[in-house]
């Protein structure tokens, strides 16, 4: 009988506190230990304690052992969990299954969705500041929203929430090629050029072609003959006009 609940789905044994239902009493059993908290399990290696005695040979067989039998189909990456091995492929399907209440955006994982979280944004309504005689007028209200980590402000949350990842170090965009992830969009787009080859930017004057805006700019100084950096010290001629006039 208690195999034909295989097949049949049936799950007479409810958990009084949560509700879940199982097919067996003894998975019941170990299912209540949830809520007691009691883990009468230990690991003679770590003192890890556990629930069953189950989780617990997994444990010293996965974590001591260093066996990883969960590998990914895309990339070949191992895991010692198969949970694990689920999160890490969100890394090249894109799923996002973490959203913010506040703003609806998507997480692929839970620990950067509690970072976006964080009551770390401060945002103010201003007005311009002049004189009594600008104040008494009605001035366009700017929306400005303070960085609480530096002060330095903002004048959209997008853009104060990008520049927040420079000090959480949060880098939620992920290339889907090798899984090397960055702070903001435009610099995995970049990224993404080196597997597509592609090269949008041209120069105007000899047509050579650039993966990135600023690789462009830089080149073409050697066509405009601009040296935007400086030397502080005086060239050799100059220090030695300055020898002769001190003897």
């Amino acid at each position: 009988m208690l195999h034909q609940r295989v097949h049949t789905g049936e799950r007479p044994y409810t958990c009084p506190h949560c509700g879940k239902g199982f097919a067996q009493p003894n998975n019941l059993r170990v299912h209540l230990l949830i809520h007691t908290g009691e883990r009468r399990y230990r690991c003679t290696l770590c003192g890890k304690s556990f629930i069953s005695s189950s989780h617990l040979k997994r444990h010293r067989t996965r974590v001591h052992t260093g066996e990883k039998p969960f590998s990914c189909s895309t990339c070949g990456k191992m895991f010692s969990e198969a949970g694990n091995l689920r999160k890490h492929q969100r890394v090249h399907t894109g799923e996002k299954p973490y959203t913010c209440e506040m703003c609806g955006k998507g997480f692929a994982w839970i620990r950067n969705l509690k970072t976006h979280q964080r009551p770390l944004i401060s945002c103010l309504t201003c007005r311009s500041l002049g004189g009594a005689s600008q104040r008494s007028q009605k001035v366009p209200r700017k929306r400005v929203c303070i960085c609480r980590f530096c002060g330095k402000a903002f004048s959209s949350m997008a853009n104060l929430e990008s520049h927040h990842r420079t000090h959480t170090g949060e880098r939620p965009y992920v290339c889907k090629v090798c899984g090397k992830v960055f702070t903001g969009l435009s610099n995995l787009e970049a990224h993404e050029r080196v597997h597509t080859g592609e090269k949008p930017f041209r120069c105007d004057t000899c047509g050579k072609r650039f993966s990135e805006a600023g690789n462009l700019k830089k080149h073409q100084r050697v066509h405009t003959g601009e040296k935007p950096f400086s030397c502080d010290k005086p060239d050799r001629r100059q220090t030695r006009q300055m020898n002769r006039n001190i003897t």
